[in-house]
C-alpha cells in the first residue's frame, strides 16, 4: 500500500480543525486494499476528492457535468472516469481525469495525496476508488477550465456540511424550488429504495449548484466522517442498510448467480465504513 505524505509547510498553513482532518486522512487506511486484483480493468474507475482551505474550514472541488452527456447529464460529480489501460494506479486515474476535465496539474508542488478510501458500486457496476488529496496553494484553482461538452461548471462545497446540512445554510445557495433544488426540505433531503435485499438511503444535499447527491454524497459523506471523526445529525443509513465493500459484493455475486435485479435509477451503494 503506497505511504502519502503532506510537508510540514502547507500542514502549518492549515487551522487547527483542518490540519487534524487531514492528519487523519493521512493515517486512514482502506480495508479493501486489493480489491482491483481480481477485477477486470474494464470494471474499475477513480474519481478526485480535492480539498483545500477557505475562511479556516475544508471545502471540496465539484463539478456540473454538461447536459450534453448521455450518462447522469447535469448532476454534480467529483473529477474522475474510467482506469485506462496506461495508468500505474488509480490514483494516476484521478488526476489524469481531473486534467482532462478541469484542466488541474497532473503534477504541482502544492498538491498533497492522501489517501485512498474503500471502493463504492455505481449504478453500472463499477468499483469507484475515491482519491483523497490536499491543495495548499488555491492559487491553482485560478487556472481551472471546463471541458466543453463535458463540464457545465465548477464549483466547491464545504466538506463539514456533509455531515451538518445547517453549515451550508451561509452558502450562497440555489433557489428553493428552482431546477436545481425541486425539493421542499431547506438543505438535505433523502429516500429509501429496496436494493439487493437491503435498503439504499439516497441523500441530496442543496450547493450553489447542482444538487449533491448519490455516489458524489456517499463518498465525500465517507470522507467527512473519516476527516472530522464524527457522525451525521441525521440518520445515515437505511434499514438493514449494506455498508461495506465486501457487504455489497457478496450480494451482487449472489443476485447474479441467480437473477439479476437492476439497481433503482440514479442510486448507488456506499461502502465506506468509518474509523470513519
Amino acid at each position: 500500500m503506497p505511504v502519502f505524505s503532506v510537508p510540514d509547510s502547507a500542514l502549518a498553513s492549515l487551522s487547527e480543525s483542518s490540519r487534524a482532518c487531514i492528519q487523519r486522512l493521512l493515517t486512514h487506511e482502506p480495508e479493501s486494499s486489493n480489491v482491483h486484483e481480481d477485477l477486470p480493468i474494464s470494471k474499475l474507475a477513480a474519481v478526485l476528492v480535492l480539498l483545500y482551505e477557505r475562511a479556516g474550514g475544508l471545502r471540496v472541488l465539484l463539478t456540473t457535468r454538461s447536459k450534453q452527456l448521455r450518462s447522469h447529464p447535469g448532476q454534480t460529480a467529483l473529477p474522475g472516469g474510467k482506469v485506462d489501460e496506461g495508468d500505474a494506479g488509480v490514483v494516476e486515474t484521478a488526476f489524469r481525469e481531473a486534467n482532462e476535465e478541469v484542466a488541474f496539474p497532473l503534477r504541482s508542488p502544492h498538491v498533497h495525496t492522501l489517501c485512498t478510501l474503500d471502493p463504492f458500486v455505481s449504478r453500472n457496476d463499477l468499483v469507484v476508488t475515491p482519491v483523497v488529496a490536499l491543495l495548499d496553494g488555491v492559487s491553482v484553482l485560478e487556472g481551472l477550465c471546463a471541458a466543453p461538452g463535458e463540464v457545465a461548471h465548477i464549483f466547491d462545497h464545504p466538506l463539514e456540511a456533509l455531515l451538518d446540512p445547517e453549515l451550508a445554510r451561509s452558502e450562497a445557495l440555489v433557489l428553493l424550488g428552482s431546477e436545481d433544488w425541486p425539493y421542499e426540505a431547506e438543505l438535505h433531503n433523502f429516500t429509501d429504495a429496496a436494493w439487493f435485499g437491503s435498503t439504499y438511503r439516497m441523500h441530496r444535499f442543496r450547493s450553489t449548484a447542482s444538487p449533491v447527491k448519490g455516489l458524489t454524497a456517499d463518498i465525500l459523506l465517507g470522507t467527512a466522517r473519516i476527516a472530522y471523526a464524527r457522525e451525521t445529525v441525521f440518520q445515515r443509513w437505511g434499514p438493514g442498510q449494506l455498508r461495506t465493500f465486501a457487504e455489497v459484493r457478496r450480494a451482487m455475486e449472489a443476485v447474479a448467480t441467480h437473477s439479476q435485479l437492476p439497481p433503482p435509477t440514479g442510486l448507488v451503494v456506499p461502502t465506506t465504513t468509518v474509523n470513519a
